[in-house]
């Protein structure tokens, strides 16, 4: 066989194979005005190029109405709450109503993010007993809080698109605002500071044991014998504060002298006169 007749043949399989396996969830989408807010949020969140490069899956899709209450919140969130919509294999509603247990758990998308805890990248699908067909998050405590509503598109076995009535809330993804939660931090902050004043006393008590320490101790006692033996060894001192002492003694019996003086010529002069 000539070579670029298998080449081309080879070339024809490909694209033909490409072409049946290859779907476009926003073109789907488009077609059903309905989903015109999930759709717009799958591409801001680029979550519709990964479903576009997938060969199997199944998108779990919400209308206008279920998905407005998610469109506000940030793009991160938004794409990990989207992705926990989007299952690894192909699920139409025979292959649902087929599965061997009451309830099965199916792996999304976010499970392969590795952003996933506590069992959020996975979905629990239901059978109830009066027919419905309920989905919830396989995280712990999680409720069955969507409904299966309809099949919106399915191609057999690459893409099923199943409408579901509201967004399978994961809890750990936080789709209310945390911000409560940290509103209350500053709130318990005062106590702490109200309780380290009533610690204040006990350690005032304890500074009054500590300040008995110095009274009772002698150590401060016998730390100035050292002081006051300073003083008696020197001799210098000793001497000068004697010298000082008997300075004033002369001044004393030379007043005594002059008084003595006096008193001899008043007799003298007494005398004198007599005779």
């Amino acid at each position: 066989m000539d070579p670029r007749v298998l080449c081309f043949a080879l070339v024809l399989i490909f694209s033909s194979t490409t072409s049946v396996n290859a779907f476009n969830i926003t073109r789907i989408l488009e077609q059903y005005p309905e989903f015109s807010t999930f759709n717009a949020l799958l591409n801001t969140t680029k979550l519709a190029a990964e479903i576009n490069h997938r060969q199997t899956i199944t998108v779990l899709a919400v209308d206008n109405g279920a998905a407005g209450g998610i469109s506000g919140k940030p793009s991160d969130l938004v794409k990990s709450i989207l992705s926990a919509h989007v299952i690894l294999d192909y699920y139409d509603v025979q292959k649902l109503k087929k599965l061997s247990k009451q309830s099965s758990i199916l792996t999304t998308l976010f499970q392969t993010t590795g952003n996933a805890t506590h069992q959020q990248g996975f979905v629990n699908v239901t059978k109830m007993s009066n027919g419905d067909i309920l989905f919830g998050s396989a995280t712990k405590g999680a409720e069955l809080n969507s409904k299966l509503m309809q099949v919106v598109t399915t191609r057999p076995y690459n893409i099923s698109v199943l409408q579901v009535s509201s967004i399978i809330e994961a809890p750990g993804l936080d789709l209310a605002p945390p911000s409560p939660p940290k509103a209350k931090a500053p709130t318990s902050a005062p106590p702490p500071k109200s309780s380290s004043p009533a610690e204040a006393p006990a350690p005032s008590d304890d500074e009054g044991v500590e300040a008995d320490a110095p009274i009772e101790a002698p150590t401060p006692a016998d730390a100035d014998a050292p002081v006051a033996d300073a003083p008696a060894s020197s001799p210098p001192v000793a001497e000068d504060v004697a010298d000082q002492a008997d300075a004033p003694e002369p001044n004393q019996s030379g007043a005594s002298q002059v008084g003595y003086s006096s008193g001899v010529a008043a007799v003298m002069g007494l005398v004198a006169w007599i005779w």
